[in-house]
């Protein structure tokens, strides 16, 4: 069984009992550390004869969830499911085994991926964008830039519409996902409870509320209309940074403006398209005010975007490496090189075409018009493409996930211990041991001696011998783990000269 199948940021870190150890007795308690907090919403103990048993008593101190074990268990292989929410407002879920006596055959846990609801996410979350900032973005150019024209309302309200669909089906998709729930229970009151509860919640929220003030500002009263559009506009930035990868990193007084910012410079941008685009090609007698205006104040606004996306694809990838070797990165030079095409378009529009088109030249503006549809494919694709995101952890959280340690708490009648390997990946690592008699008191061992082995890698036992730092534990400094996997982690204790205990588990080291 995998400890963690994670789509979110938050990992799970270390497990107790730890996945796959075999208990003498039934265990008083489970924990889950994770990476960052997260709140539990589905928490399941399926017993070795396949009954699942629900685990409603918990409680959440920093990043662990401590889980009451309402029952004794019987002998056999047990699985823990779980299934939390992270700060970003994304589900995460997995399972991890223990065994009560001696191991048997698991019971079942179906683990696969709903890629029917997987797709509805991804849909919602595109058509959602479309809303935010072709339809918001578009009322506040009609608003603001198109000198009174009315070109492209009626594709700015479908886009408003669309989003206005979108943002409560993605909440409720939301729920659907956070409680692994299929859409036969999408009306189910609970899912919408759930979803409301996430960071999520507030994105859709304050999304309806911007839509709302986006289509009030193409039907409502002229007087009024910038004002309304602009607050819209301020609506889409803040629904943007209310969730998601990179308003939950930190430092946060930093990210959420820049994601704010972000998404306001892409309504900006995006929602000008098609109105210019179609006040362009209809030769309007205002398509030359709108062009005008858009060409005067878009060069400060792509910067800011610019500056923006910058500082949050520092903080969320860190390495170049991680550029090509996660799944996230590889989204982000997907969504960089359309954006490459982008820059390079619109640079040629800006410097080549809107100084004759403003000059009067018909075959200018007629290429300009044509140009701009251009543009707003390529905004169509990386749309797409930054809808994925939802699906993929940012390298940020994979390295504070990989920096965490691997702990395992080995407890026998006669000793027990407690191993921290820090960082628990492969590499370099330094272990630290604490030993206590078996009744949890005091043990003065003469000396303690780590040894890691994986026979299955045909890797020999690694036996490095401990020393004592004066903080009552026990250290093992640069012991290098050659290879990532499920190690046997054992401590050897001399309590005096003719008496040696040997104690032993497994640890999973990461990748």
């Amino acid at each position: 069984m995998l400890p963690d199948r994670a789509f979110a940021h938050a990992a799970l870190i270390t497990t107790e009992p730890a996945d796959g150890a075999v208990l003498e007795q039934s265990p008083a308690q489970f924990s889950l550390t994770f990476s960052e907090p997260v709140s539990p919403l589905v928490l399941t103990l399926v017993k070795p004869d396949g009954t699942p048993v629900a685990l409603t008593s918990f409680r959440l101190t920093d990043q662990t969830v401590a889980i009451d074990n309402p029952q004794t268990l019987g002998a056999g292989t047990h699985v823990l499911s779980w299934r939390v929410i992270s700060a970003d407002g994304h589900p995460v879920g997995g399972s991890f085994l223990f065994s009560v006596g001696a191991a048997t055959e698991p019971p079942a846990v179906s683990e696969a991926v709903d890629w029917r609801l997987r797709s509805a996410i991804w849909i919602g979350k595109v058509f959602l964008y479309i809303g935010l900032f072709l339809g918001v973005g578009g009322a506040f150019a009609l608003a603001w830039l198109a000198g009174g024209g009315r070109s492209g309302q009626r594709f700015a309200i479908a886009a408003i519409l669309c989003g206005l669909v979108a943002a409560p089906l993605s909440l409720g998709f939301q729920g659907l996902d956070a409680l692994g729930a299929p859409f036969a229970r999408l009306a189910q009151p609970l899912i919408w409870r759930t979803a409301l509860g996430t960071s999520f919640g507030w994105t859709a929220l304050v999304s309806l509320m911007a839509l709302g003030l986006g289509l009030l500002s193409l039907v409502g009263p002229r007087a009024a209309a910038k004002l309304v559009a602009l607050a819209g506009l301020i609506g889409v930035g803040v629904a943007l940074a209310a969730s998601g990868h990179a308003s939950a990193a930190e430092p946060q007084w930093l990210t959420r403006p820049m994601v704010f910012l972000h998404g306001a410079g892409i309504a900006f941008w995006a929602g000008a398209l098609v109105p210019l685009g179609l006040a362009l090609m209809r030769k309007r007698a205002e398509a030359r005010v709108f062009l005008h205006r858009f060409s005067r104040t878009i060069l400060p606004v792509v910067a800011v975007l610019a500056v923006a996306g910058i500082v949050l694809a520092v903080i969320q990838v860190q390495t170049l490496s991680a550029l090509v070797d996660t799944a996230y990165g590889r989204l982000l030079l997907i969504k960089l090189a359309l954006l490459l095409c982008l820059f390079a378009l619109a640079a040629f529009n800006r410097w080549r075409l809107t100084g004759p088109t403003e000059a009067g030249d018909a075959k200018a503006q007629k290429n300009l018009a044509r140009s701009t549809g251009i543009e707003m494919l390529i905004v169509l694709a990386i749309f797409g493409v930054a809808a994925g995101w939802r699906f993929t952890p940012p390298p940020r959280a994979l390295a504070i996930a990989a920096a965490q340690p691997a702990s395992v708490h080995i407890h026998t009648l006669k000793a027990m211990a407690d191993l921290s390997i820090t960082p628990g990946h492969a590499g370099t690592v330094a272990a630290s041991i604490v030993i206590m008699t078996g009744d949890f008191g005091p043990l003065d061992a003469k000396e303690v001696t780590l040894v890691l082995s994986k026979p299955d890698s045909g890797i020999e036992p690694l036996k490095r011998p401990a020393t004592k730092p004066g903080d009552g534990s026990w250290r093992v400094d640069n012991l290098v783990i050659p290879v990532p996997g499920r190690w046997t982690a054992r401590v050897d204790i001399l309590v005096s000269d003719f008496d040696i205990v040997k104690i032993e588990a497994p640890i999973d080291i990461r990748p």
